[in-house]
């Protein structure tokens, strides 16, 4: 595959099972029908896309086949002189695609993404146990500058 042929772009609705499938499991190639998209699926996929704050993106190729996807909230802020921030989650490439550097396409076009738009900053958070994440976060320049916390409700 030719990495230019790609195209990141928000995901459509008819692509929510795609990118559903990507999220259910990294380990694995899921198929987009088997997914059921609930009625909270759906409500936030519609947030999602009438917020001009947040992009659910997708990495397809020249057959509009979804390779990979991630989610971008652009986050307003007093530091770094009033810029916005890009947080970056749910980062994902299709099991069986992993290895061809389509991660890294999808990370730099969505970091290029925010600088294009103005963000000063972008991070984002990885569970503590997907040590060969970070440090393919580590390999694009990102640094492991602060610890995260999460409360459930």
């Amino acid at each position: 595959m030719i990495l230019r042929d790609l195209t990141l772009r928000p995901a459509t609705r008819a692509e929510l099972p795609a990118v559903l499938a990507l999220l259910t499991d990294e380990d694995k190639v899921v198929d987009p029908a088997s997914v059921t998209v609930t009625e909270a699926y759906e409500r936030a996929f519609t947030d999602i896309a009438a917020d001009p704050r947040n992009e659910m993106l997708v990495l397809t190729d020249e057959d509009g086949l979804v390779l990979g996807c991630l989610q971008a909230t652009y986050i307003p802020g007093l530091g770094k002189g009033g810029a916005e921030r890009a947080l970056i989650e749910a980062v994902r490439i299709r099991a069986d695609r992993r290895g061809d550097g389509l991660g890294r396409e999808l990370m730099q076009r969505a970091v290029a993404r925010a600088g294009e738009r103005g963000c000063a900053l972008v991070q984002l958070t990885s569970d503590k146990r997907r040590t060969n994440a970070h440090r393919f976060y580590a390999s694009l320049g990102f640094t492991g500058s602060h610890d995260g916390f999460k409360l459930p409700l």
